[in-house]
């Protein structure tokens, strides 16, 4: 495919709303702080890779990362959950015939290399490649070519109707296994995950540092 057709969508919810499955782990103001450092992770691997980003979002701090990326940000969709977002942004996209890819803000783990790699493997239009979550429920990354050959439905059991939809359409699906696009944090033992799995993540740096502050805090305490 060319890549400099290709346009990366990236819903972000208000962060004030965010990753609420964790917050028996952590507490509002991490949670936020959190989902802004793995959105910056993400951030960092498309625009190496991708001159094209467009972010769906009314959430002002998301707002302002997504700026000094060079991001495109777009408050339309952005209440319609992520299949809403998606959807609108696609319909953008088809007007200015680019190519779609919808990825979350949640994959921390993410590489310019495994952009590379899912580039890569898509193929011609019509096309549809897909990344499924570890668990082969989610979608965690969507390719296509058109940007609306097939329609949208995300959810926690995405990933089979997604194929499924793709071959209604005519169009043979591409999987394509890449594991630190599958590892979406979301629930607590994804963060667990994450936390043993080794990278220089600005999500994982501010996972230790509170981790060092815990323990200091409990030294304090024991003195």
């Amino acid at each position: 495919m060319n890549a400099a057709r290709l346009c990366a969508v990236v819903p972000v919810k208000e962060v004030a709303q965010a990753k609420q499955r964790l917050a028996g782990m952590l507490s509002a103001s991490q949670r936020e702080q959190l989902a802004l450092a793995m959105f910056e992770d993400l951030l960092m691997a498309l625009a190496s890779e991708l001159s094209d980003i467009l972010v769906v979002t009314v959430d002002p701090a998301a707002i302002a990362l997504a700026s000094r990326f060079g991001a495109r940000v777009t408050p339309e969709g952005a209440r319609d959950g992520h299949t809403g977002a998606v959807t609108t942004a696609a319909r953008r996209l088809v007007a200015e015939q680019r190519d779609l890819l919808a990825i979350p803000a949640d994959i921390p783990l993410v590489q310019a290399a495994d952009i590379r790699h899912l580039i890569a493997a898509h193929g011609d239009a019509p096309a549809f490649t897909i990344v499924p979550a570890r668990d082969e429920l989610g979608s965690n990354a969507i390719l296509m070519s058109p940007a609306d050959a097939v329609p949208l439905r995300f959810g926690d059991n995405s990933y089979f109707p997604h194929l499924a939809a793709a071959r209604a359409q005519g169009i043979a699906p591409r999987v394509v296994r890449l594991p630190r696009i599958e590892l979406d944090i979301d629930h607590p033992d994804d963060l667990a995950l994450f936390q043993r799995t080794p990278s220089q993540t600005r999500s994982r740096r501010l996972l230790d540092r509170w981790q060092a502050d815990r323990v200091v805090a409990v030294a304090g305490q024991s003195e």
